[in-house]
């Protein structure tokens, strides 16, 4: 989705669900509900930078991939890792692999994005 591995897009939660209403003024259609013990957090996924990427995980949280599916990689101050179904970072789904939709869009506190290998076209789940 963009340039750095920080976070896995597609785990993104214990629970992730598209919301029924928008909610702060999001598109309904491209906002994930993640729900944390800590609480909700919510992600605007963007299809006009990504859009593959989008759809992806928009397809596996609708198929509840992602359902208690944990953080596997964490560095505080720095990043988290999900979406992995394995727990060990090394899982993905079952589907293709992705090619890479790299932007000039700027990694700041809160954007996700897709890890991969050094193989750019590798992001999965």
């Amino acid at each position: 989705m963009r340039n750095l591995l920080l976070i896995l897009f597609g785990g993104l939660a214990l629970a992730m669900t598209p919301p029924a209403s928008a909610q702060n003024g999001l598109d309904p259609e491209n906002t994930l509900l993640i729900e944390l013990e800590a609480g909700t957090v919510t992600v605007e996924l963007l299809p006009d930078v990504a859009p593959q990427h989008v759809a992806r995980v928009k397809e596996l949280a609708r198929e509840g991939f992602y359902d208690g599916v944990v953080f596997h990689r964490v560095i505080d101050g720095f990043m988290a890792q999900t979406g992995d179904p394995t727990g060990t970072g090394t899982g993905g789904s079952s589907k293709p692999d992705l090619k890479a939709e790299f932007s000039k869009e700027l990694f700041k506190r809160g954007t996700i994005g897709a890890a991969r290998t050094q193989n750019p076209n590798s992001a999965n789940s």
